[in-house]
């Protein structure tokens, strides 16, 4: 029954349009993390609802699932706190830098309202008592991808559920950058 989690994996990806990993060793860490099992709907949800670019954005964010909460972290290596796992997905999916800090990525992008919200876009949560101390990336029917806090790794998590409804800041957009073509 080896072959059956290959050809499930195989089928869901090729489903999604993303070119699947032709051996179980390259499939093994996605396997171990539940990616496929367990995240198949949000990334079936993004790729309906959003461009090829916010595509692009979740699903490299899946693949940070599990990486370690690191304060100040910026990097797979190293781990992520919120703003910088934002600003790590964003400058290397779409080759767009965002401000280090939640707030400043916050003053940065566009206000949008809860209901206009797509895959890619941000929500900002109050959980330190101030305004927009947290950080993440929506990923479609009412989730979002963040790195929550020490002790903790990069995760899902229903934007519906208590405790994320009190405490929702607001949404915004990153204004895509357009590449201006010489006249």
């Amino acid at each position: 029954m080896r072959w059956f989690p290959l050809l499930f994996v195989a089928l869901t990806f090729s489903s999604l349009a993303f070119s699947a990993p032709k051996d179980e060793e390259t499939l093994k860490p996605l396997l171990e993390k539940g990616l496929i099992t367990q995240f198949a709907d949000q990334l079936s949800t993004a790729k309906d609802k959003a461009g090829d670019q916010a595509t692009g954005l979740i699903t490299q964010a899946m693949n940070l699932l599990g990486v370690p909460y690191r304060r100040g972290g910026n990097s797979e290596a190293s781990g992520f706190d919120c703003s910088g796992f934002v600003r790590y997905l964003y400058e290397n999916s779409v080759g767009q830098l965002l401000p280090r800090r939640a707030e400043e990525q916050a003053r940065s992008t566009e206000v949008i309202d809860r209901s206009e919200l797509k895959p890619g876009d941000l929500v900002f949560f109050n959980t330190m008592k101030r305004a927009f101390s947290h950080v993440g990336i929506y990923v479609g029917d009412g989730k979002f991808i963040h790195s929550p806090r020490v002790g903790k790794a990069v995760k899902v998590e229903d934007m519906r559920d208590a405790y994320w409804q009190k405490r929702f800041n607001g949404a915004r957009r990153v204004p895509l950058e357009t590449k201006n073509t010489p006249p």
